[in-house]
């Protein structure tokens, strides 16, 4: 089983990026393709799933969102590609929320799922993710320096999303006592603007 892949990102599609790591190039289906630039330095959480007629790799940008899509999965009748699309188009806590909610509706406007689906979603998961998003709040944001903490507004202000800024902040700190300046020029370069 491959846990993760990380390298950097040599093309991306719709649907899909490949990640060159020393030298080979790992196509894995990806949700958050609107999130990723050429050349970008990239951690994917990975599932391997294997059928008769195919092998795939599915990627996630967190440990979570991976144990999230593990859970979709194990549900009667929804599939990795479904489980994907519903990923790629809702995100993390909108699933999570609709499904602790017992939301069938929203459920139902996720792409590939109809009522009895978005039914047994709920029946299956529910009470079963609270756990999934507690993870996720104890990492909570560490206090970074006031220095890297103004380069990371600087950040925002450009328009980078958060998972960007936050993929910045962990480059950043590996380098203690710089300027704001340089704090934002090493993200600026980490983000690909550099």
């Amino acid at each position: 089983m491959i846990a993760f892949i990380q390298g950097t990102v040599a093309s991306y599609g719709t649907d899909y990026i490949v990640v060159d790591h020393q030298g080979l190039g790992w196509q894995i289906s990806y949700p958050h393709t609107d999130q990723v630039r050429l050349n970008q330095e990239i951690r994917v959480h990975t599932y391997m799933h294997i059928t008769e007629n195919d092998i795939a790799l599915y990627g996630f940008a967190s440990q979570e969102e991976k144990e999230l899509f593990m859970r979709l999965i194990s549900v009667k009748g929804l599939g990795p590609k479904t489980a994907m699309n519903m990923l790629a188009a809702a995100g993390y806590e909108n699933i999570i929320g609709a499904v602790e909610a017992g939301n069938v509706a929203a459920l139902k406007k996720m792409p590939g799922i109809g009522a009895k689906t978005a039914s047994q979603i709920v029946l299956d998961l529910k009470g079963k993710l609270v756990a999934v998003p507690a993870a996720r709040k104890t990492a909570a944001q560490p206090e970074y320096p006031e220095a890297v903490r103004d380069a990371l507004d600087a950040l925002k202000a450009l328009g980078y999303k958060p998972s960007e800024v936050s993929s910045a902040a962990e480059v950043m700190v590996q380098t203690p006592d710089l300027s704001t300046q340089e704090y934002l020029r090493i993200g600026l370069k980490h983000l690909g603007r550099g």
